[in-house]
């Protein structure tokens, strides 16, 4: 398989090995061949993704009033959460977790709920999970600055076991009213657990792999991945998740069309 330099220094921020012969013929000759990967054969996105705001904005999405008009509102929504009592989850806290990042993103990514660090931080994705989801955006030409980031619960289950369903419940106006508010672009759904919360559905995630799905309202494209976690556990799945991001990125350019 050859590969550009471009897309070898992507797939190396994900931690996935390539392989390349040591003449110096092969190599030079890899580094001018196109990039062919088992994946969608498109190059990751350009580092300088538009987002609303001082650094610009599609024409058809001027009606969105600019962040600092409705910061009001996000931050009430910020306290509520905070003040939680919907579920049981509110008795084994150490304080809720609501979400980070750009509020006028493109991207929206979510995952399933916070660990022990993010509960402690009162941050989604922190630890090597977090350092491992920062290299698949990096990967994708994407910071994490750029793009906003959450989870279905906003308070960690105790021994990370999965959500139960009065507690997702509980959990989803508030992440209904984000999703409304960043109104993003695209949202990449991180993990079983959110996919089949955000699509109301109970399809194993490796049947959802490879589809573009739409979150219902407002309506929104929605591409499944597995993880950050999971990959921890499962090193041989990243390019899977590669093929999941290029597919993901080709969703997004379909939009702006």
């Amino acid at each position: 398989m050859n590969l550009s330099s471009r897309s070898r220094r992507c797939l190396a921020l994900m931690g996935i090995d390539v392989w390349v012969r040591r003449d110096a013929g092969e190599v030079q000759a890899a580094e001018s061949a196109p990039a062919r990967t088992s994946g969608p054969a498109i190059e990751p996105a350009p580092r300088a993704v538009p987002v609303r705001g001082d650094m610009g904005i599609p024409a058809a999405r001027g009606d969105v009033p600019p962040p600092a008009a409705r910061d009001g509102d996000w931050e009430a929504l910020r306290a509520e959460v905070a003040a939680c009592r919907r579920c049981g989850l509110h008795a084994t806290r150490t304080q809720t977790v609501f979400g980070v990042g750009n509020t006028a993103a493109e991207w929206m990514l979510i995952g399933e709920a916070p660990g022990a660090e993010e509960d402690r931080q009162g941050e989604p994705f922190v630890g090597r999970a977090g350092q491992l989801l920062n290299n698949m955006l990096a990967a994708m030409g994407l910071a994490r600055e750029q793009v906003y980031i959450c989870n279905i619960l906003r308070c960690r289950p105790p021994k990370n076991r999965d959500p139960l369903p009065e507690e997702a419940d509980a959990c989803a106006p508030f992440l209904k009213k984000q999703i409304a508010w960043v109104r993003p672009r695209i949202i990449l759904a991180l993990g079983r657990v959110a996919a089949q919360n955000l699509l109301r559905v109970e399809t194993p995630i490796g049947r959802m792999r490879g589809q573009r799905y739409e979150y219902p309202d407002p309506r929104v494209p929605l591409v499944v991945t597995y993880h950050p976690a999971y990959l921890l556990r499962s090193p041989r799945e990243k390019r899977k998740v590669w093929e999941d991001l290029c597919f993901a990125m080709q969703v997004y350019r379909e939009s702006q069309q």
